[in-house]
């Protein structure tokens, strides 16, 4: 995995605000209109639109529009980049935990 992705540094940028994973949190459980979500904020709907199209240009979500209706679909491939990068730096941590548990429980080992 590059160290540096443009992909993954969007999807942390819109997944910094609270409004934003709230709506990913909401769309987890299934498809919902512009409408419908944007009730559940105490903002204007041009402002929460600002937070759908973030959310929708890092590709976290997808809309479909169909006559005046606007539905949200998350795309939980997306999110698989955080949990894949979250992955590797859990790995990285027990590998450097595992070398300092290892260090103070047999130091006779080290050294050598």
């Amino acid at each position: 995995m590059a160290q540096y992705s443009p992909e993954l540094d969007g999807v942390f940028l819109a997944l910094a605000d609270p409004t934003r994973r709230a709506v990913v949190r909401r769309l987890g459980h299934g498809p919902m209109s512009v409408g419908d979500l944007a009730r559940e904020f105490p903002m204007t709907l041009p402002s929460f639109m600002k937070h759908v199209r973030t959310l929708e240009s890092n590709g976290l979500i997808r809309t479909v529009k169909s006559g005046r209706v606007r539905t949200c679909v998350l795309n939980r491939e997306r999110l698989a980049l955080v949990d894949d990068w979250l992955a590797e730096q859990r790995r990285i941590w027990e590998e450097r935990t595992d070398r300092l548990e290892q260090f103070v429980t047999d130091p006779e080992e080290n050294r050598q």
